[in-house]
């Protein structure tokens, strides 16, 4: 393609070109691919509305969309290259990062990779999938995504750059300096070449690469932070901020083995060493597949074997943040805690009920056309009408119900508890286990069909709790996830204001209280503090406390087993999350087709 100076085309010419050459770029990754058209930015006005600065082009993996600015393709003089622009957006969407969740995976091995540079992941994941999709479109695709990077070059181009562009250069079989336009030492030579190398064997599991293209990155961003490389590395940062809005992705409170493995100079990975050029294509998948071989998206590795490693509460929101998720840190709290209970949850205690209902026909109705078509009773359409006639011959049946035989199952509302004094960690900042513990039970209970009425309590001090038994999820988690810090236990005087002053509307209910051995000085100290957790425990119906390094022989648990409650004693805090399994499972566990009237306690 002619590098000469050409008269720059009217925007309404180009905005028709590069119309005409998307559905030819889709057909470059699949014919069966499908995304929607760009969305096109004629003025600044437009760049602005669309959220795209610093760069020509962006995705967006929240709405799977693309943004061109075809006002600043015009003054860049890349008119001519539509079908290398716009394919290569597209191989963001189809290859790398491709979705939300890979994005993130991406960002938090990048990250391992940059220790005391890890603001500037997005960045570097950015240049690590640009040469992943380049490097393919280029040389499966014949493409010529070199000519682009010719017309971009910035006036003064600094080491990462120099790097950069040579590692292209090495991919592409192309004469030193025909991109690389500055003095090379031997530093940034043979980067490039490891470089190169990463880039060709890890094409296929480009998740793997990640923490080791950024390892290479790193002694480049030391000098100044990076700023000098991110400004001159700008117009190509179409990636950046690709995960950035209100959704959360999925699995990241689990930290996965490989971004620590991975997070390694490619000089020591043996995966790069002693291999010829031929033998590196072949392993990237393109020697021997064509050029519609596609590569893997994502490469997640297989887990099995290891011990689960977990982010703390503050880890994981900064991440989050990292990533660009922006919603309200009290949200990505709730989302971490939840995400490790799911492990957990399981179907909650249900009580068995006399007599179920029975479906009970009451007469018939005309079906209208937004109901089921399941529901249409054809006999008596018919007979109404010869003429089938949707929403006016068409009739169903209508149903009440009447008392059956089987019994029917119905889960008891739970009253969770937990001590929120001084003693207890903040679950903001690190992981708290009675939080953790209360989760899965919270979550199996709002499964299963139950409410909950979720209360943290310093007292004297303060407390908080939902407003009453409740099935909206979100609010109880709000309440678990808060954090109090005074008083020294949960305090007796919940109970009395929730059962004794005004019962709850519940039919049965079972307390449970989360707290240490201070609860003792607490039953003491409430004025009739025993007798109000008693009567308490006999409104809902079952009450267990669980005590933290208490043993069951201690003064005052034996009064709580003669009042009528369960009591649990544990050591370790780490011990509530297998209570937290064993106390639904047990307590109701499905036997014969029924399930278990007693046995409470684990």
């Amino acid at each position: 393609m002619s590098l000469l100076k050409q008269p720059k085309p009217s925007i309404g010419r180009l905005l028709t070109d590069w119309k005409a050459a998307w559905q030819p770029a889709l057909n470059l990754w699949s014919r069966f691919t499908r995304l929607k058209e760009p969305t096109w930015c004629l003025s600044k006005v437009d760049e602005k509305k669309a959220g795209l600065t610093g760069s020509f082009a962006m995705i967006r993996l929240t709405d799977h969309s693309v943004v061109i600015s075809l006002a600043q393709i015009n003054t860049l003089g890349l008119a001519d290259f539509a079908r290398e622009i716009l394919a290569h957006e597209i191989g963001h969407h189809m290859y790398a990062p491709a979705d939300l969740t890979d994005n993130a995976r991406l960002l938090t091995r990048t990250r391992a990779g940059l220790p005391s540079r890890e603001n500037l992941a997005g960045f570097v994941s950015n240049l690590y999938t640009d040469l992943l999709i380049n490097n393919r479109l280029q040389r499966s695709a014949e493409l010529d995504l070199a000519g682009v990077y010719k017309l971009i070059t910035p006036k003064t181009a600094d080491a990462l750059w120099l790097m950069y562009m040579r590692i292209y250069e090495l991919l592409w079989k192309l004469p030193c300096g025909t991109l690389a336009k500055g003095a090379l030492d031997a530093k940034i030579g043979g980067d490039a070449q490891l470089g190169a190398r990463l880039i060709r064997v890890y094409a296929k599991d480009w998740l793997d690469g990640a923490g080791r293209f950024a390892a290479l990155c790193l002694p480049y961003l030391l000098k100044d932070n990076g700023k000098s490389s991110q400004a001159a590395l700008a117009p190509l940062l179409d990636a950046r901020e690709a995960g950035a809005g209100g959704e959360i992705p999925e699995g990241l409170a689990e930290v996965d083995p490989e971004e620590k493995k991975g997070a390694i100079h490619p000089s020591q990975d043996p995966n790069l060493g002693g291999l010829d050029e031929d033998e590196e294509e072949k392993k990237d998948g393109e020697g021997d597949q064509g050029s519609k071989s596609r590569p893997q998206t994502g490469g997640r590795a297989i887990k099995g074997g290891a011990k689960n490693d977990y982010r703390s509460p503050r880890e994981y929101t900064e991440l989050m943040k990292s990533i660009g998720v922006k919603v309200d840190e009290q949200e990505l709290v709730c989302r971490y805690y939840r995400e490790r209970a799911l492990p957990y949850l399981i179907r909650f205690p249900e009580r068995i009920l006399p007599k179920a209902s029975d479906p009970l026909p009451e007469g018939e109705e005309v079906w209208d056309i937004g109901s089921p078509p399941d529901e249409i009773d054809w006999v008596q359409s018919a007979s109404r009408s010869p003429y089938i006639i949707p929403g006016f011959t068409t009739m169903r049946r209508v149903y009440g119900t009447t008392p059956g035989n089987d019994p029917e199952k119905r889960p008891p509302d739970l009253y969770l508890g937990i001590d929120c004094s001084g003693s207890m960690p903040n679950p903001r900042y690190q992981l708290s286990f009675p939080v953790l513990a209360g989760t899965i039970m919270a979550l199996s209970a709002l499964r299963a069909g139950a409410r909950v009425k979720a209360v943290l309590s310093g007292e004297p001090g303060e407390f908080s709790a939902t407003q009453k038994f409740t099935r909206d999820e979100g609010e109880v988690m709000t309440i678990l996830t808060g954090y109090l810090g005074t008083g020294y236990a949960f305090g007796i005087p919940r109970l009395k204001a929730d059962f004794l002053d005004a019962p709850p509307a519940v039919e049965s209910a079972h307390i449970l209280i989360i707290t240490d051995n201070d609860i003792f000085y607490m039953l003491d100290q409430t004025p009739g503090g025993w007798e109000i957790a008693q009567k308490a425990r006999n409104i809902a119906g079952a009450g267990t406390y669980v005590l933290h390094q208490v043993a069951q022989t201690a003064p005052g648990v034996e009064r709580m087993r003669t009042d009528g409650w369960k009591v649990y004693s544990l050591q370790q805090w780490e011990s509530l999350i297998e209570f937290a399994r064993k106390f639904s499972r047990q307590t109701y566990e499905k036997k014969g087709g029924s399930y278990a009237k007693s046995a409470h306690d684990p």
